[in-house]
């Protein structure tokens, strides 16, 4: 049975690139779960293998990992 719809990727996220592991048109912010279309992903942490829809989440999450 074929799948409808945009299809959530598996991304290993690098220094200043990306390596798709799996096919997907999206992948899920890390702090909202909002969708991130690929082609509009900027934001994301190596060391936590994280995206982020923005700059504003981005540093939400750095600011939460300082404080564990």
């Amino acid at each position: 049975m074929l799948e409808n719809g945009p299809k959530e990727a598996t991304i290993r996220y690098l220094d200043a690139d990306y390596q798709i592991l799996s096919n997907g048109s999206f992948v899920r912010c890390a702090v909202t779960g909002k969708p991130i279309d690929l082609d509009e992903l900027k934001y994301w942490s190596v060391e936590r293998q994280e995206a982020y829809i923005d700059v504003h989440a981005s540093l939400a999450r750095e600011q939460e990992s300082a404080k564990a």
